[in-house]
């Protein structure tokens, strides 16, 4: 299986598992990030996990937000030692504005 369908499933386990899609999204802004993708304003979810670097870890949280007047994915990434890394990509072309690691 393909790194990229791995996350996508595992993402989707979390999404379900947790409750996270009724919660965390509301239909207004399921509404808003389809909107930007057609109007591409934003990169589709899949093409901003494959610019993330190969950490072998798993996908917390994915989140659409905007910061500092600009759209970014901020992806939040558990590592098999236990590490979590937080991404901030930019929405609009992939590319990674940040990378930190969580205590």
């Amino acid at each position: 299986m393909s790194r990229l369908k791995s996350l996508l499933l595992q993402t989707t386990a979390i999404i379900l598992s947790t409750g996270m899609l009724s919660t965390a999204w509301s239909d207004d802004d399921h509404d808003e990030a389809r909107q930007l993708m057609k109007q591409g304003d934003v990169l589709p979810l899949e093409a901003i996990l494959k610019k993330l670097p190969d950490t072998g870890g798993r996908i917390l949280e994915v989140e659409l937000e905007h910061e500092h007047g600009q759209l970014v994915y901020e992806v939040e990434i558990i590592n098999p030692g236990g590490q979590v890394k937080e991404y901030l990509l930019d929405a609009r072309t992939g590319k990674l504005l940040r990378e930190e690691e969580e205590n």
